[in-house]
């Protein structure tokens, strides 16, 4: 199964992302966001961190989660190339991340987001799987 791909938005792009469930497509999700900021294949998983997120309903958790992810991004200067979540219902998540500090000498750094949209936002489950789709500010 194809985990993300990205999709064209004027000024800003998005990621579609699948799972065989919601906690691998919201997982997929983060994988693909951090693949724009770099190539993950050189990011280690040295350094992980427990995170936790609630929201209103499950669209509004994926934003969340994404947004926290960038948030960790921005003040710890992790990125992160694992996610692994423990719990996940329609409000509140729950994983363990993992990733490494920025190396200026082996991470090139590639797209800096800003943050996770609710434009065009999509949460979707059905017999095959799930899909999910955010749009992301560049």
């Amino acid at each position: 199964m194809l985990r993300f791909e990205i999709i064209d938005h004027t000024a800003d792009i998005g990621i579609v992302s699948y799972g065989n469930d919601l906690s691998e497509a919201f997982s997929n999700s983060a994988y693909g966001m951090f693949s724009l900021i770099a190539d993950l294949d050189e990011v280690n998983t040295a350094v992980c961190r427990e995170v936790a997120v609630e929201a209103t309903d499950t669209e509004a958790l994926l934003v969340s989660w994404l947004n926290e992810l960038l948030y960790l991004f921005d003040i710890d200067y992790i990125i992160f190339s694992k996610f692994d979540i423990t719990h996940l219902s329609n409000n509140r998540l729950q994983a363990t991340v993992c990733g490494e500090k920025v190396d200026l000498s082996r991470h090139q750094l590639k797209t800096s987001i800003k943050a996770a949209t609710y434009h065009m936002l999509m949460v979707e489950k059905n017999n095959d799987g799930c899909r999910t789709q955010v749009i992301l500010d560049i």
